[in-house]
């Protein structure tokens, strides 16, 4: 009997990495292109950074909506509608015909793409608290994996000197990719715990204050808004600034993700685990948070390609040892039946920090220099040093 339930768990968990690589997958695919798809139209630099921006506002609405409904009708049913409608949305990007439009197109299936607290909680129900912080890990892993394949597939299918016809074939690659990604939550994955359909309703803010309330959740909701602020900044002027210094196109920066991607994988699939087991979620939270600062200072002030990939390393193992951490904690500090609204308000944050970060960074790119991101991130990253130190102290009475 407990041979069966673990070979289920085993196979449930297998099943929702597997829905995690691919949809990841379809999203890496238009991560290297958006600069290019944008150059298609003319549009300037600012106007670029809004399609990430875009994204992210739809990514703040929809995450709380989200992980809220899932907490009452069942993770299952959210996953198969939104990974679905995001699938659809690259279909509607490929044939936008102005900038406009194509921002349009990029709010809706951020949106529909707010559904990573509700994967995290899926994740959550079927592991038990102890364990968490290794199974966010792997998760992280499969998104590492999926962002590997994706921006690598999207280089290499991308063609910029078509115009806007030659991304057609990436953005249908990503919508297959979500669409397989659905049929397989439908077909494969079953609820691991009751959804709880008469539970109270919360309004956002109410929810919010009782976030900012807790001792943990308020400096973990802190950290990763001010952290993600920064690095998405830099995400949405990558492929501006290795195309300023490098003369980098589309395959370049796609194969520059898939050799990070390798690394995002080992280090949350393997390592990560490795680390909490041995020092504890707050200390390798705190480490990463390092490893993220001096990988920003070194790309910044890089002098070739090769300096500036070596401070990306850093940077990825610092992110992929750091966010599994944050999840854990704030699902280990949540009562099960507020999981999915607890990390849907994380992610929702993080959303905020996404919409921000290309804004100002496109902002400082152009008017100061190319290199000024990397090191307002690193500046942004000082205080969510300090905050975690100040999480260590106050995790042991709080959870």
């Amino acid at each position: 009997m407990g041979q069966s339930a673990d070979k289920t768990d085993l196979r449930a968990l297998v099943t929702l990495l597997g829905v995690i690589f691919l949809n990841i997958a379809g999203f890496g695919v238009v991560i290297p292109l958006l600069p290019f798809f944008g150059h298609a139209f003319g549009a300037d630099a600012w106007q670029i950074t809004l399609l990430f921006s875009a994204f992210s506002f739809g990514q703040f609405l929809g995450e709380p909506f989200w992980g809220r409904l899932s907490d009452r009708i069942g993770r299952r049913p959210v996953l198969t509608l939104t990974i679905a409608g995001a699938s659809l949305s690259y279909v509607a990007l490929a044939f936008s015909p102005n900038i406009g439009l194509a921002m349009v197109a990029r709010f809706v299936g951020g949106f529909l793409s707010g559904n990573i607290s509700t994967l995290q909680g899926a994740l959550a129900d079927m592991t038990p608290p102890h364990e968490r912080a290794a199974k966010m890990g792997l998760m992280g892993s499969a998104f590492s994996l999926g962002f590997m394949t994706g921006p690598a597939i999207g280089g290499l299918l991308a063609q910029p000197q078509l115009g806007p016809a030659g991304f057609h074939v990436p953005l249908f690659a990503a919508a297959g990719f979500g669409l397989a990604s659905a049929a397989a939550v439908a077909a494969f994955v079953r609820e691991a715990r009751t959804p709880n359909r008469h539970a109270p309703k919360t309004s956002r803010l109410s929810a919010l204050k009782e976030a900012f309330a807790h001792p943990v959740l308020s400096r973990i909701l802190i950290i990763s808004f001010v952290v993600v602020s920064g690095f998405a900044g830099i995400e949405a002027t990558y492929g501006l600034w290795t195309e300023h210094r490098f003369g980098w196109g589309p395959r370049q920066i796609g194969f520059a993700f898939m050799g990070i991607g390798i690394l995002g994988a080992v280090c949350q699939g393997v390592v990560n685990g490795q680390l909490v087991r041995r020092w504890g979620e707050v200390r390798v939270l705190t480490t990463g948070l390092g490893f993220m600062w001096v990988g920003m200072l070194v790309q910044g002030l890089s002098l070739n390609w090769v300096m500036a990939m070596v401070g990306f390393a850093a940077v990825c193992f610092g992110q992929s040892v750091c966010f599994p951490n944050l999840s854990a904690l704030i699902s280990k500090a949540t009562s099960p039946d507020r999981q999915g609204e607890m990390l849907g308000i994380n992610m929702s944050c993080n959303a905020l920090a996404r919409i921000g970060g290309p804004i100002y960074a496109g902002q400082i790119f152009s008017a100061v220099s190319p290199g000024a991101p990397f090191g307002l991130t690193a500046l942004l990253i000082i205080p969510a040093t300090w905050l975690a130190l100040q999480v260590g102290r106050r995790v042991k009475t709080a959870i």
